[in-house]
Protein backbone atom coordinates (compact mmCIF):
# COMPACT_ATOMS: atom_id res chain seq x y z
CA UNK A 1 0.00 0.00 0.00
CA UNK A 2 1.47 3.39 -0.93
CA UNK A 3 1.72 6.34 1.40
CA UNK A 4 -0.76 8.29 -0.74
CA UNK A 5 -3.64 5.98 0.17
CA UNK A 6 -2.45 4.96 3.58
CA UNK A 7 -4.48 5.50 6.70
CA UNK A 8 -2.16 8.26 7.86
CA UNK A 9 -3.87 8.62 11.21
CA UNK A 10 -3.19 4.97 11.96
CA UNK A 11 0.40 5.32 10.73
CA UNK A 12 1.00 8.32 12.99
CA UNK A 13 -0.20 6.35 15.98
CA UNK A 14 1.99 3.41 15.01
CA UNK A 15 5.03 5.69 14.69
CA UNK A 16 4.47 6.88 18.24
CA UNK A 17 4.16 3.33 19.52
CA UNK A 18 7.28 2.21 17.66
CA UNK A 19 9.17 5.21 19.00
CA UNK A 20 8.32 4.30 22.57
CA UNK A 21 9.35 0.71 21.91
CA UNK A 22 12.73 2.03 20.75
CA UNK A 23 13.32 3.85 24.04
CA UNK A 24 11.88 7.30 23.39
CA UNK A 25 9.62 8.62 26.11
CA UNK A 26 7.55 10.88 23.87
CA UNK A 27 6.90 11.30 20.15
CA UNK A 28 5.11 14.16 18.40
CA UNK A 29 4.55 15.27 14.83
CA UNK A 30 4.99 18.84 13.61
CA UNK A 31 4.46 20.62 10.33
CA UNK A 32 7.25 22.63 8.72
CA UNK A 33 5.94 26.14 9.42
CA UNK A 34 7.98 27.59 12.28
CA UNK A 35 6.78 31.20 12.00
CA UNK A 36 7.72 33.28 15.02
CA UNK A 37 10.61 30.94 15.85
CA UNK A 38 12.33 32.02 12.64
CA UNK A 39 11.96 35.68 13.56
CA UNK A 40 13.22 35.05 17.11
CA UNK A 41 16.32 33.33 15.69
CA UNK A 42 17.05 36.27 13.40
CA UNK A 43 16.76 38.78 16.24
CA UNK A 44 19.12 36.64 18.31
CA UNK A 45 21.66 36.46 15.49
CA UNK A 46 21.40 40.18 14.78
CA UNK A 47 22.33 40.83 18.42
CA UNK A 48 25.46 38.69 18.06
CA UNK A 49 24.47 36.40 20.92
CA UNK A 50 25.76 33.34 19.05
CA UNK A 51 29.39 34.29 19.72
CA UNK A 52 31.77 32.15 17.65
CA UNK A 53 29.05 29.67 16.70
CA UNK A 54 29.06 30.84 13.10
CA UNK A 55 27.16 27.74 12.05
CA UNK A 56 24.06 29.24 13.69
CA UNK A 57 23.98 31.91 10.98
CA UNK A 58 24.99 29.62 8.14
CA UNK A 59 22.71 27.74 5.74
CA UNK A 60 20.43 30.72 5.09
CA UNK A 61 16.81 29.94 5.85
CA UNK A 62 17.28 26.15 5.90
CA UNK A 63 17.48 26.13 9.69
CA UNK A 64 13.92 27.40 10.05
CA UNK A 65 12.53 25.74 6.92
CA UNK A 66 12.83 21.94 7.13
CA UNK A 67 11.38 21.61 3.63
CA UNK A 68 14.38 23.54 2.30
CA UNK A 69 16.94 21.57 4.27
CA UNK A 70 15.54 18.26 2.99
CA UNK A 71 13.52 18.78 -0.16
CA UNK A 72 10.11 17.17 -0.08
CA UNK A 73 9.78 17.22 3.72
CA UNK A 74 6.16 17.56 4.78
CA UNK A 75 6.36 16.67 8.48
CA UNK A 76 8.92 16.34 11.23
CA UNK A 77 8.66 13.56 13.79
CA UNK A 78 10.11 14.96 17.04
CA UNK A 79 11.22 12.54 19.74
CA UNK A 80 12.31 12.89 23.36
CA UNK A 81 14.73 10.59 25.18
CA UNK A 82 15.36 11.16 28.90
CA UNK A 83 19.01 11.14 29.98
CA UNK A 84 19.03 11.97 33.70
CA UNK A 85 21.32 9.50 35.47
CA UNK A 86 20.28 8.24 38.88
CA UNK A 87 21.93 9.60 42.01
CA UNK A 88 24.94 11.36 40.49
CA UNK A 89 25.60 13.65 43.47
CA UNK A 90 26.21 16.40 40.93
CA UNK A 91 24.51 19.08 42.99
CA UNK A 92 26.90 18.30 45.81
CA UNK A 93 29.84 18.67 43.40
CA UNK A 94 29.08 22.36 43.02
CA UNK A 95 29.60 22.75 46.76
CA UNK A 96 32.94 20.90 46.58
CA UNK A 97 35.24 23.33 44.75
CA UNK A 98 38.07 20.81 44.35
CA UNK A 99 35.71 18.41 42.53
CA UNK A 100 35.11 18.80 38.79
CA UNK A 101 31.56 19.48 37.66
CA UNK A 102 30.68 17.87 34.33
CA UNK A 103 27.26 18.55 32.87
CA UNK A 104 24.92 15.63 33.42
CA UNK A 105 24.35 14.98 29.73
CA UNK A 106 28.09 14.40 29.24
CA UNK A 107 28.69 11.89 32.04
CA UNK A 108 27.97 8.85 29.88
CA UNK A 109 28.37 7.90 26.24
CA UNK A 110 27.75 10.34 23.42
CA UNK A 111 24.04 10.49 22.73
CA UNK A 112 24.35 11.31 19.02
CA UNK A 113 25.10 7.79 17.81
CA UNK A 114 22.61 6.09 20.11
CA UNK A 115 19.69 8.30 19.15
CA UNK A 116 20.56 8.39 15.45
CA UNK A 117 20.63 4.58 15.42
CA UNK A 118 17.19 4.45 17.06
CA UNK A 119 15.83 6.99 14.56
CA UNK A 120 17.10 4.88 11.70
CA UNK A 121 15.43 1.84 13.22
CA UNK A 122 12.20 3.81 13.41
CA UNK A 123 12.53 4.74 9.73
CA UNK A 124 13.02 1.07 8.90
CA UNK A 125 9.86 0.15 10.80
CA UNK A 126 7.93 2.75 8.80
CA UNK A 127 9.39 1.47 5.56
CA UNK A 128 8.40 -2.08 6.43
CA UNK A 129 4.83 -0.84 6.87
CA UNK A 130 4.44 1.39 3.81
CA UNK A 131 7.40 0.76 1.52
CA UNK A 132 10.12 3.25 0.51
CA UNK A 133 9.59 6.86 1.57
CA UNK A 134 11.70 9.99 1.84
CA UNK A 135 13.27 10.58 5.23
CA UNK A 136 16.34 11.85 7.06
CA UNK A 137 17.32 11.67 10.72
CA UNK A 138 18.92 14.46 12.73
CA UNK A 139 20.36 14.60 16.25
CA UNK A 140 21.77 18.02 17.10
CA UNK A 141 24.01 17.73 14.06
CA UNK A 142 22.48 19.90 11.33
CA UNK A 143 20.79 23.28 10.90
CA UNK A 144 17.56 22.25 12.63
CA UNK A 145 15.52 24.34 15.10
CA UNK A 146 14.92 21.28 17.22
CA UNK A 147 13.44 23.10 20.22
CA UNK A 148 11.01 25.00 18.01
CA UNK A 149 10.03 21.77 16.29
CA UNK A 150 9.58 20.01 19.65
CA UNK A 151 7.27 22.80 20.81
CA UNK A 152 5.33 22.59 17.55
CA UNK A 153 5.03 18.83 18.03
CA UNK A 154 3.58 19.26 21.52
CA UNK A 155 6.57 17.88 23.45
CA UNK A 156 6.77 20.91 25.72
CA UNK A 157 7.29 24.64 25.77
CA UNK A 158 10.44 26.72 25.45
CA UNK A 159 11.12 27.98 28.97
CA UNK A 160 12.77 31.15 30.17
CA UNK A 161 16.09 29.28 30.18
CA UNK A 162 15.57 28.61 26.42
CA UNK A 163 15.24 24.84 27.00
CA UNK A 164 12.23 22.68 26.25
CA UNK A 165 10.28 22.03 29.45
CA UNK A 166 7.77 19.26 29.95
CA UNK A 167 5.36 19.14 32.88
CA UNK A 168 5.93 15.39 33.33
CA UNK A 169 9.65 15.25 32.57
CA UNK A 170 11.26 18.62 33.24
CA UNK A 171 14.13 19.28 30.85
CA UNK A 172 16.61 16.44 31.32
CA UNK A 173 16.17 14.93 27.87
CA UNK A 174 17.65 14.82 24.38
CA UNK A 175 15.74 15.58 21.20
CA UNK A 176 15.90 13.87 17.82
CA UNK A 177 14.08 14.49 14.55
CA UNK A 178 12.98 12.41 11.61
CA UNK A 179 12.12 14.47 8.53
CA UNK A 180 9.56 12.63 6.38
CA UNK A 181 7.75 13.24 3.10
CA UNK A 182 4.51 11.89 4.52
CA UNK A 183 1.48 14.13 5.14
CA UNK A 184 0.94 12.75 8.65
CA UNK A 185 -1.62 14.43 10.92
CA UNK A 186 0.19 16.91 13.15
CA UNK A 187 -0.05 17.18 16.91
CA UNK A 188 -1.32 20.33 18.57
CA UNK A 189 1.57 22.72 19.30
CA UNK A 190 2.31 23.39 22.96
CA UNK A 191 0.63 26.78 22.84
CA UNK A 192 0.92 27.68 26.52
CA UNK A 193 3.96 28.02 28.74
CA UNK A 194 4.05 27.18 32.42
CA UNK A 195 6.95 29.22 33.76
CA UNK A 196 4.63 31.85 35.20
CA UNK A 197 6.38 34.40 37.37
CA UNK A 198 9.23 32.03 38.23
CA UNK A 199 12.69 33.43 37.46
CA UNK A 200 14.78 30.82 39.27
CA UNK A 201 16.77 29.92 36.15
CA UNK A 202 17.50 33.55 35.33
CA UNK A 203 18.52 34.38 38.89
CA UNK A 204 20.84 31.40 39.39
CA UNK A 205 22.94 31.80 36.23
CA UNK A 206 26.51 32.27 37.52
CA UNK A 207 27.54 34.59 34.67
CA UNK A 208 24.22 36.41 34.13
CA UNK A 209 24.02 35.00 30.61
CA UNK A 210 20.28 35.58 30.29
CA UNK A 211 19.77 39.12 29.02
CA UNK A 212 15.99 38.61 29.30
CA UNK A 213 13.55 35.75 29.74
CA UNK A 214 13.88 33.40 26.75
CA UNK A 215 17.05 35.19 25.53
CA UNK A 216 20.51 33.72 26.19
CA UNK A 217 23.74 35.53 25.37
CA UNK A 218 25.92 32.53 24.56
CA UNK A 219 29.06 34.63 24.94
CA UNK A 220 28.51 34.60 28.73
CA UNK A 221 27.12 31.07 28.98
CA UNK A 222 29.40 28.59 30.76
CA UNK A 223 28.33 25.77 28.45
CA UNK A 224 29.41 27.83 25.46
CA UNK A 225 32.65 28.97 27.09
CA UNK A 226 33.73 25.49 28.17
CA UNK A 227 32.57 23.51 25.12
CA UNK A 228 32.17 25.66 22.01
CA UNK A 229 34.53 28.58 22.58
CA UNK A 230 38.04 28.00 21.25
CA UNK A 231 39.90 30.97 22.68
CA UNK A 232 41.00 32.37 26.00
CA UNK A 233 38.10 32.54 28.45
CA UNK A 234 37.46 36.20 29.40
CA UNK A 235 39.28 36.93 32.64
CA UNK A 236 36.28 38.62 34.23
CA UNK A 237 34.17 35.47 33.75
CA UNK A 238 36.70 32.93 35.03
CA UNK A 239 35.96 33.37 38.77
CA UNK A 240 32.24 32.95 38.04
CA UNK A 241 32.74 29.57 36.35
CA UNK A 242 33.72 27.93 39.61
CA UNK A 243 34.45 24.22 39.17
CA UNK A 244 32.29 23.75 36.06
CA UNK A 245 34.72 22.24 33.56
CA UNK A 246 32.35 21.01 30.85
CA UNK A 247 28.94 22.58 30.57
CA UNK A 248 26.63 23.93 33.24
CA UNK A 249 23.29 22.70 34.59
CA UNK A 250 22.43 25.43 37.07
CA UNK A 251 19.34 26.64 35.21
CA UNK A 252 18.05 23.06 35.14
CA UNK A 253 18.99 22.18 38.70
CA UNK A 254 16.76 24.96 40.06
CA UNK A 255 13.85 24.52 37.66
CA UNK A 256 10.77 23.43 39.64
CA UNK A 257 9.56 21.28 36.75
CA UNK A 258 12.60 19.03 37.05
CA UNK A 259 11.23 17.55 40.25
CA UNK A 260 9.12 15.45 37.87
CA UNK A 261 12.12 14.18 35.88
CA UNK A 262 12.63 10.42 36.02
CA UNK A 263 16.00 8.62 35.92
CA UNK A 264 16.90 7.14 32.57
CA UNK A 265 16.85 3.43 31.90
CA UNK A 266 19.57 3.76 29.25
CA UNK A 267 22.81 2.27 30.54
CA UNK A 268 24.79 4.35 28.04
CA UNK A 269 23.82 7.52 29.87
CA UNK A 270 25.19 6.35 33.23
CA UNK A 271 28.41 8.03 34.50
CA UNK A 272 31.70 6.59 33.27
CA UNK A 273 35.27 6.80 34.61
CA UNK A 274 34.11 8.37 37.87
CA UNK A 275 33.38 11.68 36.16
CA UNK A 276 30.52 12.35 38.54
CA UNK A 277 32.94 12.69 41.46
CA UNK A 278 36.46 13.36 40.17
CA UNK A 279 39.04 15.74 41.62
CA UNK A 280 40.09 18.64 39.41
CA UNK A 281 43.74 17.92 40.17
CA UNK A 282 43.42 14.26 39.14
CA UNK A 283 41.79 15.13 35.81
CA UNK A 284 44.39 17.82 35.17
CA UNK A 285 47.12 15.18 35.34
CA UNK A 286 45.61 13.12 32.50
CA UNK A 287 47.99 12.79 29.57
CA UNK A 288 46.55 13.29 26.11
CA UNK A 289 46.55 9.52 25.66
CA UNK A 290 44.56 9.10 28.87
CA UNK A 291 42.14 11.81 27.78
CA UNK A 292 41.56 10.13 24.43
CA UNK A 293 41.17 6.72 26.05
CA UNK A 294 38.80 7.79 28.81
CA UNK A 295 36.66 10.02 26.59
CA UNK A 296 36.24 7.55 23.76
CA UNK A 297 32.59 7.70 22.72
CA UNK A 298 32.02 10.64 25.11
CA UNK A 299 30.66 14.16 24.50
CA UNK A 300 33.83 15.43 26.24
CA UNK A 301 35.71 14.84 23.00
CA UNK A 302 34.03 17.94 21.56
CA UNK A 303 36.19 20.22 23.70
CA UNK A 304 39.41 18.42 22.83
CA UNK A 305 42.41 17.93 25.11
CA UNK A 306 43.73 21.50 24.99
CA UNK A 307 40.43 23.13 25.95
CA UNK A 308 39.80 20.40 28.53
CA UNK A 309 43.03 21.47 30.25
CA UNK A 310 42.09 25.15 29.83
CA UNK A 311 38.79 24.53 31.61
CA UNK A 312 40.40 22.52 34.38
CA UNK A 313 42.98 25.26 34.94
CA UNK A 314 40.14 27.72 35.52
CA UNK A 315 38.52 25.30 37.95
CA UNK A 316 41.81 24.86 39.82
CA UNK A 317 42.23 28.62 39.96
CA UNK A 318 38.86 28.83 41.69
CA UNK A 319 39.57 25.94 44.08
CA UNK A 320 40.93 26.41 47.61
CA UNK A 321 44.71 26.48 47.87
CA UNK A 322 45.87 22.98 48.67
CA UNK A 323 48.97 20.95 47.98
CA UNK A 324 47.15 18.85 45.35
CA UNK A 325 45.84 21.94 43.55
CA UNK A 326 49.14 23.83 43.58
CA UNK A 327 51.18 20.82 42.51
CA UNK A 328 48.82 20.06 39.63
CA UNK A 329 49.05 23.63 38.36
CA UNK A 330 52.82 23.83 38.78
CA UNK A 331 53.23 20.63 36.75
CA UNK A 332 51.70 22.36 33.74
CA UNK A 333 53.39 25.74 34.11
CA UNK A 334 55.40 24.92 30.96
CA UNK A 335 52.67 23.12 29.02
CA UNK A 336 53.27 23.07 25.23
CA UNK A 337 50.01 24.97 24.68
CA UNK A 338 50.11 28.74 25.17
CA UNK A 339 46.35 28.62 25.78
CA UNK A 340 46.87 26.23 28.68
CA UNK A 341 49.91 28.09 30.03
CA UNK A 342 48.03 31.39 30.08
CA UNK A 343 45.19 29.90 32.12
CA UNK A 344 47.65 28.14 34.42
CA UNK A 345 49.43 31.46 35.07
CA UNK A 346 46.11 33.05 35.93
CA UNK A 347 45.23 30.18 38.26
CA UNK A 348 48.58 30.35 40.04
CA UNK A 349 48.20 34.10 40.49
CA UNK A 350 44.83 33.42 42.12
CA UNK A 351 46.71 31.31 44.66
CA UNK A 352 49.42 33.91 45.15
CA UNK A 353 51.90 31.80 43.17
CA UNK A 354 52.88 34.22 40.37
Amino acid sequence: MSATVLDLVHLAQSIKEWGRELGFQQVGIADVQLGEHERHLQRWLDAGYQGEMDYMAAHGSKRSHPEQLVLGTLRVVSLRMDYLPGDTRMSACLAQPETAYVSRYALGRDYHKLIRKRLQQLAERIQQAIGPFGHRAFVDSAPVLEKAIAEQAGLGWIGKNTLILNRKAGSWFFLGELFVDLALPVDAPHATEHCGRCTACLDICPTAAFVAPYVLDARRCISYLTIEYKGSIPVELRPLIGNRVFGCDDCQLVCPWNRFAKPTEQNDFQPRHGLDNAALSALFRWSEEEFLSRTEGSPLRRAGYERWLRNLAVGLGNAPSSIAVLEALAARRDDPSELVREHVRWALQRHGQA
